[in-house]
């Protein structure tokens, strides 16, 4: 269990100082905005409960917001992904499918499942942190296509970044 924790721990630093060192300041065109710190909501253990997931959430956003001069914004949409986490997995598949200390990565349920999931979770995440710091109906066309373009982005990063890490 301590072997577990502690890689958690290391993957929130490793992941959190990618995103604010060198992720934060990739932008393209001013659309798309690469984040990988999703990944740690993403990779936490499937019977994690949820209200585990959203303190996780909150301060692995928070981080972020710290880094990024962005007060709250992080924050909030990392708590929402972390919130709908355990539905879009019963979506998926059922509770009964899944197997316990089984953790949520590219190689336990294939690729597929993988991508569905992290599809879903980003896009939710991405169109809740661009909403929020638009917060404005003008501009709503600009607004959805930096979510897809950035969605579209982060999802590649974060699947690169599965099957360069966790090889079987």
């Amino acid at each position: 269990m301590i072997d577990g924790v502690v890689k958690y721990i290391l993957l929130f630093f490793g992941v959190i100082l990618l995103q604010v060192l060198i992720l934060n300041n990739v932008q393209f065109s001013g659309l798309i905005n690469p984040f990988a710190y999703i990944l740690i909501i993403l990779l936490l253990p499937i019977e994690m409960p949820t209200w585990w997931l959203m303190i996780i959430g909150f301060f692995t956003g928070l981080s972020v917001d710290v880094f990024s001069n962005t007060p709250g914004l992080h924050a909030s949409a990392t708590v929402f992904a972390a919130f709908i986490r355990p539905k879009i997995l019963d979506l998926l598949s059922s509770r009964d499918e899944y197997e316990v200390g089984k953790p949520p990565r590219i190689y336990n349920y294939g690729f597929n499942w993988f991508l569905r999931y992290t599809a879903i979770i980003v896009v939710a995440h991405h169109t809740v942190l661009f909403l929020l710091e638009a917060f404005t109906w003008r501009g709503m066309g600009d607004t959805l296509l930096r979510v897809l373009a950035s969605s579209v982005f982060s999802i590649v990063l974060i699947i690169l970044l599965q099957l360069l890490f966790n090889k079987k």
